[in-house]
Parts: structure tokens; sequence; C-alpha cells
């Protein structure tokens, strides 16, 4: 009884003296800025650039740690959020910003084969079509949560990133602005998404997502190419599940794997005409459409939706069927659907 006891008091002891280890060695934020400017430079980023981005740092911003420590988790059921957030404002303003920019977004859509409408319903997902794109200031952000031990491997990369597209000249430092979390601009881009997705389709020698709708509308468009948007497909579609075929499905059909907890929530894929056969129906009733690819299907508590292999590209933007359901009916609704 002793000898357990001992025990328990060595598995309660053990991860608190790990903590304070971890915390002795941990060096001063000073110090941490200082090994920052070093590696910055000589990663090819300019003195004078480093110095301006850094300078003015004193200490870690307590609002983000706040904001990082208390993400909300989703609490509402995906049938209430999509209510809520497809409002009849939201779709209306997508249809008219739809309209003002067509000639533009068929430009866009012509050279990366992205549809307009899906364009737009990024936009208006991550911006409100532009009028918010975030009051933070990036750098700051960043180098308060490359500085924070839970995730600072991570963070600590987006930063250098930052300051390479400062080094570059695409922003100036007051107007690189964004999320409290490091995205930037109207589609939210984290730096190392910007380095590899941010376009100048404007040609004015700028990857401007901040104010240029032409760089933000190529920017969009860009980083779903790049995660493999097929244009002779769509998103999905809302599809007709009864209670029985909802069960046979649990029981039938394996849940997918993957690093994205959205993906490991969907049952599939089958190609449609397994769908089909295990009573998976439109909303009509009818049968489902012919087609020789696959589909997975996300459920939510009276609502389920048929994707293919377009949505796993909208999660690689926001790992949320609430996001990517989101972006795909708004996109239907922007279009003219119903």
């Amino acid at each position: 009884m002793r000898a357990g006891l001992v025990a328990l008091c060595v598995i309660v002891v053990l991860p608190a003296l790990l903590v304070h280890a971890a915390q002795e060695s941990r060096p001063s934020f000073s110090e941490f800025l200082t090994g920052i400017r070093t590696e910055a430079i000589s990663r090819g980023i300019r003195p004078d650039i480093v110095e301006a981005a850094l300078s003015d740092i004193q200490e870690p911003v307590p609002i983000v740690i706040e904001r990082d420590r208390t993400q909300a988790e989703t609490v509402l059921s995906l049938e209430t959020y999509l209510t809520r957030r497809l409002t009849p404002a939201l779709i209306n303003a997508g249809r008219t910003a739809l309209e003002k920019r067509r000639p533009l977004l068929d430009d866009v859509s012509r050279r990366y084969g992205v549809p307009p409408d899906i364009i737009v319903a990024v936009w208006g997902m991550e911006s409100n079509f532009g009028r918010f794109s975030g009051t933070y200031q990036t750098v700051p952000a960043l180098t308060t949560l490359a500085y924070d031990p839970r995730r600072s491997t991570l963070f600590r990369k987006e930063l250098f990133d930052a300051l390479e597209i400062l080094n570059r000249g695409d922003v100036d430092l007051a107007r690189m602005r964004g999320s409290w979390a490091g995205a930037m601009g109207q589609p939210q881009f984290m730096p190392s998404s910007f380095l590899q997705y941010a376009e100048d389709f404007d040609g004015d020698g700028l990857r401007d997502i901040w104010e240029s709708p032409a760089d933000v509308f190529a920017s969009i468009a860009n980083y779903l190419k790049g995660y493999g948007w097929n244009e002779s497909q769509r998103w999905g579609r809302e599809v007709k599940v009864t209670t029985e075929v909802a069960a046979r499905i649990a029981a039938d059909v394996a849940q997918r794997t993957g690093t994205c907890r959205a993906t490991r929530d969907m049952n599939g894929p089958l190609p449609l005409e397994e769908w089909q056969r295990l009573g998976v129906r439109t909303l009509e009733g009818a049968a489902l459409p012919k087609a020789d690819f696959q589909a997975s299907l996300v459920s939510g508590s009276t609502r389920h939706f048929l994707v293919y292999d377009n949505y796993d590209v909208l999660l690689s933007y926001n790992c949320a069927h609430a996001y990517a359901l989101g972006v795909g009916l708004l996109s239907d609704r922007v279009a003219g659907g119903q």
C-alpha cells in the first residue's frame, strides 16, 4: 500500500517538475527576440527590415495569448450554424458582389479554373466581402505565439515567413494586419500561404491581398487550384437520408481517416451508385445522378451532404464542416440556387 502511495506521488510530482524545468530553461523574451533577429538576418532578411519589425516589441501581446487560450469550440449544431450564418443579407451581399465584380471574377476564373461563385463565397466567409480583414499587427501577434511554448515551432516558421514578405516589399509594416493568429488580409492567408499562393493579378508588382480585389480573388483561386480544385466537379450537394438509411450507413460504411478532424467525421468515400444502393436520394427523393467519381457523406443532426473531392479542397482552407459547407452552400445561393 505504501509502495503504491509512493508511486502515485511520483506520478503526480514528476509532470510538475518537468514543467518547472522547462520554464527554467526557457529564454527570456528579450533573449528570444535576440535569437529571432540573428536567425532572420542569417536567412537573408535585411537588417533594417528586422529592426523595423521587431524594435517596438517589448513583451508578448496579452490579448493574443488570451485569444489562443480561449478559442471557442463549436457549440452550435451544424444546422443552427448554417441557418445563422447563411442569412438573406449575406446571400444578397454575395450576389451584389458577384455582379459588381463579374468581369474581373470571370477573368480570374478563366485563369485558374475556379468558379466565380466559389471565389466570392470564400471571400465572403473570410472577410464579409472585403469589409473586414483583421486589426491585429501581424508581426507582434506571430512573435507572441512563437515565444509561447504551446505551438512555438509552427508560429516561429510563420514569423520568419512574415518577415520575408516585408523583405520582398509586398506590403509595408503598418499595413501588415490580420487576425490574432497571423492570418492576413481579405483571404486570411497565413504568411506561409501568402508566399506560396498570393498573386499579383493587377500587375502592379505587389501581391496586395489587403486592398486589391484582383490580387485577392486571384490569390483565393490560386490557393484552391494549388490544393487540387477540379473545375469539372461541384463541391457536393445536400441529400435526403432517412433514419433507417442513416443507421445502415453507420453500420456498413467506414469513416475516413486523416489529420483533419473534419475528414475523420465523414463516411466513405464510395461511388455514387453505392450511395444510391444504400438508400441516399436527392432532396426531392429522386435517384442520384450517375457519375464516375466518388463521394463522402457529411451528416449533421437532420441535414446530410454528399461531398466530392473539391470539398476536401475547401477543408484545406479551414478544417471545419461548418466552414466548408458554408462556402459550398453560399456559392450555390450566390450563383442563384435555392
